[in-house]
């Protein structure tokens, strides 16, 4: 995989994800981000990204049980890689790093 920087929704979805354990699929990953950001999310947009990322290496995926509710369709629930938490690690450095270098906001620089 080649060194890119996670955009802001794909770093968004990756740490619903890592929230969620195991019971990461579409509509919770939406829920999640939406409780966190007060922003609104199309699903398709959470679709679209969460396939993005696993053809980057930084998810799996498997389905989950048929359930009644559903009409016996399964989940096809999502799992952090050691490459996405790598990832999700290097990202947070840098934008810790920056925000030590806003001087108004480190007085004493």
């Amino acid at each position: 995989m080649e060194k890119k920087g996670l955009g802001e929704f794909e770093e968004l979805v990756l740490l619903a994800v890592c929230i969620l354990e195991g019971g990461a699929y579409g509509i919770s990953i939406k829920e999640e981000v939406e409780k966190h950001t007060g922003r609104s999310i199309l699903l398709g947009a959470v679709h679209i990204t969460l396939y993005r990322l696993q053809d980057k290496g930084l998810l799996t995926s498997e389905l989950g049980g048929q359930t009644a509710k559903r009409g016996d369709r399964r989940k096809r629930l999502f799992t952090i890689t050691d490459i996405g938490i790598r990832q999700l690690q290097a990202s947070q450095e840098v934008r810790q790093s920056m925000w030590k270098l806003i001087p108004f906001l480190n007085p004493g620089m």
